[in-house]
Formats: structure tokens, C-alpha cells, sequence
């Protein structure tokens, strides 16, 4: 039995989902054509106005659908504490997990020299900008605990001090290789609250 363009290309396009595979892609295909006609509608069309109006913060370069996305418009976050997170998911995770009221700097990445994420891809030229404008007192720095997590908060942590801004990292209690989106609240509570400042050597960020 041959399928037809339209159900293959339906398959295929569910297939871009992170962990979603041949399998799972034609069982989400079918149940839509089969039981649930109208939800395929209604996920057709949210899919489609985000992916035309969903873009990033010109400030924290969070998900938003305007210039500026709703802790950067609010008058009641604390602009002295400036988080600095590798994901909107991490960011979502410490502000549901938290008592945290400070602003936020998503990074959409962490530096990986093998997939191209430099300095430029993770917008810490405009980091620099925030930094150097004498508003943040404290950077605290809640990258993932990997590998490149570890070296993009060192990164941070010479670019704070650059600007003469204390940097803080989440204490450790975080699984090393873990994910914040998928760390218990209270880990990730008590964590945030036990922070502790980052201290490196003299020098510029970037220099070796």
C-alpha cells in the first residue's frame, strides 16, 4: 500500500521533533487524520503564526512577539541582577522554580567551537553592551554543568570582571552533565539560592 505525498510529507515534517522518529512521526500522523481532525488544524495554525511572529527580545533575546519580551518591559524586576542562561527552557525553569526577580540574558547556545557558536552566535557583544553600562552589579552565571557550559561561564566570568561586575555561579548540588529544564524544582531552588561568586584569573576575556 503506497501512502500519498501529502500524508509522506506530514510524516516527514513531524520527524524534525528532537526525539521523534520514523515510528513516532506516522503514529502522530495517523491519530491526526484518523481521531483528531480538528486538533491537526488547530496545531497547523499556532505552528504556523509562531514561526511568523515568534522571534527574540532585542534585549534578552528570549522567545517574545515584541521588541521587548515581558521581564524586560517590567518596572519591577531588579535591573542590578542580570541571569545569564543557555535556553528560553532554562529560563522558564529557574523563573517557575525561584523566587528570582532580576533580568535575564539568554545565550540561545553555549560556546562550541565545533558547531560554530562563538562569542557572535551567543549575542555576548550585546552582553558587553549591558555590562559595560554600569546598571548590573551582579552577573549570575547558570549555564549548564557540561563541558561547554563550564567554559562559556568562565567566559562570562572574565567578561564580568572586565566590567567590574561580580559574577556568581549556581552552586554545585546540580547534576554535572545535567540539563536545568530537567532538574526537580528544588534542586534547582536550592541551587540558585546558594550561589557562589566566581573568582579567575586577571585578564581579558578571550585572551590566551
Amino acid at each position: 500500500m503506497s501512502t500519498t505525498t501529502l500524508l509522506e510529507q506530514l510524516i516527514q515534517g513531524l520527524r524534525c521533533l528532537p526525539g521523534v522518529g520514523q515510528k513516532s512521526a506516522q503514529r502522530m500522523a495517523f491519530h491526526l487524520l484518523e481521531r483528531d481532525r480538528n486538533g491537526g488544524r488547530v496545531l497547523a495554525q499556532a505552528l504556523s503564526e509562531a514561526m511568523e511572529r515568534v522571534g527574540h527580545c532585542q534585549r534578552c533575546r528570549d522567545f517574545c512577539e515584541a521588541e521587548l519580551c515581558a521581564v524586560c518591559s517590567s518596572a519591577s524586576r531588579d535591573a542590578h541582577l542580570l541571569c545569564v542562561l543557555e535556553s528560553p527552557a532554562d529560563r522558564l525553569a529557574v523563573e517557575q522554580a525561584t523566587g528570582y526577580r532580576g533580568l535575564y540574558f539568554v545565550l540561545q547556545g553555549r560556546l562550541s567551537p565545533l558547531d560554530g557558536l562563538g562569542p557572535r552566535e551567543l549575542g555576548l557583544d550585546l552582553l558587553a553592551e549591558r555590562l559595560a553600562s554600569g546598571e548590573v552589579a551582579e552577573l549570575i552565571i547558570a549555564t549548564n554543568p557540561t563541558v561547554e557550559g563550564e567554559a562559556t561561564a568562565h567566559y562570562l566570568a572574565q567578561l564580568a570582571r572586565q566590567h567590574d561586575v561580580k559574577p556568581s555561579r549556581l552552586a554545585h548540588g546540580l547534576p554535572l552533565g545535567g540539563e536545568l529544564e530537567y532538574t526537580d524544582r528544588g534542586t534547582l531552588a536550592h541551587a540558585f539560592g546558594s550561589r557562589q561568586e566566581v573568582l579567575v584569573a586577571t585578564g581579558r576575556a578571550g585572551d590566551r
